[in-house]
């Protein structure tokens, strides 16, 4: 009798940790790309900013499996892991200076080769890349890919440039600011690759949640292609 009197309490346990640990397991995969030090960061992103505005904000939440869809049709790939998931809630900065928004900072997780990578973009009012950075970078050619000469190559371009290049090939079509992009180390090509891709997924979001799709005019699917 005392013997089932256990069981029956280890069996209880068990269940009470089941409902505790599987809502924080998909809690987490559903979480985004947050700065790790938001006030630290985004005055050494903006220098002379003096506040900031958080937004959260999911594909699910703004238009579901549609949006999802013209989402990964602009990627030109489709979303899969735990990073990539529907609800995945994205955390987006407005940056300020006084009363006058001056821009906005974001970033996505990114599956590379040894691992998850963290890309963040720096950005003016009007989706032009100021910064690039790697909050989060899981390589064995990390230090090649902090360099800041690696990230001043995406200085200036926009969606515009990434949506001629094919994350899928790796190759651009049409002119391109993103094939000026080198990838510092040949054997760092997969982590290349995957900072490229998410550089491209985060220009896409910004413009979905924050731009009001000013750049979906260049994409095939947005109408007719600027010549």
């Amino acid at each position: 009798m005392l013997g089932v009197t256990i069981m029956k309490k280890i069996s209880l346990i068990f269940v009470v940790v089941a409902i505790l640990v599987i809502p924080a397991r998909l809690l987490f995969a559903a979480v985004g790309c947050d700065l790790n030090d938001p006030d630290r960061d985004v005055a050494r992103l903006f220098p002379g900013s003096t506040g900031y505005k958080t937004n959260y904000v999911s594909i699910d939440q703004k238009g579901g499996q549609t949006l999802l869809s013209q989402v990964e049709d602009r990627l030109g790939d489709k979303f899969h892991g735990l990073f990539e998931t529907i609800d995945v809630t994205y955390t987006l900065y407005e940056v300020f200076k006084g009363k006058d928004k001056i821009g906005y900072i974001h970033g996505v997780n990114e599956k590379a080769q040894y691992g998850g990578i963290q890309v963040f973009v720096v950005l003016d009012l009007d989706g032009v890349i100021k910064g690039f950075y790697f909050q989060k970078l899981t390589s064995k050619y990390g230090k090649e890919l902090r360099d800041p000469k690696f990230g001043e190559q995406f200085v200036g371009l926009t969606l515009k440039d990434f949506y001629n290049y094919d994350i899928l090939t790796g190759k651009t079509s049409g002119p391109s600011g993103v094939e000026s992009i080198k990838n510092p180390v040949p054997e760092a090509e997969s982590d290349f690759k995957a900072a490229l891709r998410g550089t491209k997924k985060n220009l896409i979001l910004v413009d979905e949640f924050i731009l009001g799709n000013k750049y979906l005019q260049y994409h095939k699917a947005g109408g007719e292609q600027k010549k």
